[in-house]
């Protein structure tokens, strides 16, 4: 035995089809990740002073 098909179940399935039938485009990786350096440069703590270690290790 076999239901029969009303209207509004064929067009409940037809917008299932609608909204289901087709799986999403596929999400590359390089948009998945986000690259960002893990702390802002200071070009003020990466300068050199010859007079540095004085400071460190007289005070």
């Amino acid at each position: 035995m076999t239901p029969e098909k009303t209207g509004s179940s064929d067009a409940a399935e037809t917008g299932r089809r609608a909204r289901f039938g087709t799986l999403p485009e596929r999400v590359r990786q390089e948009h998945m990740v986000e690259e960002k350096p893990a702390t802002v440069p200071d070009p003020a703590r990466d300068t050199y002073s010859s007079d540095e270690w004085l400071t460190r290790t007289c005070l």
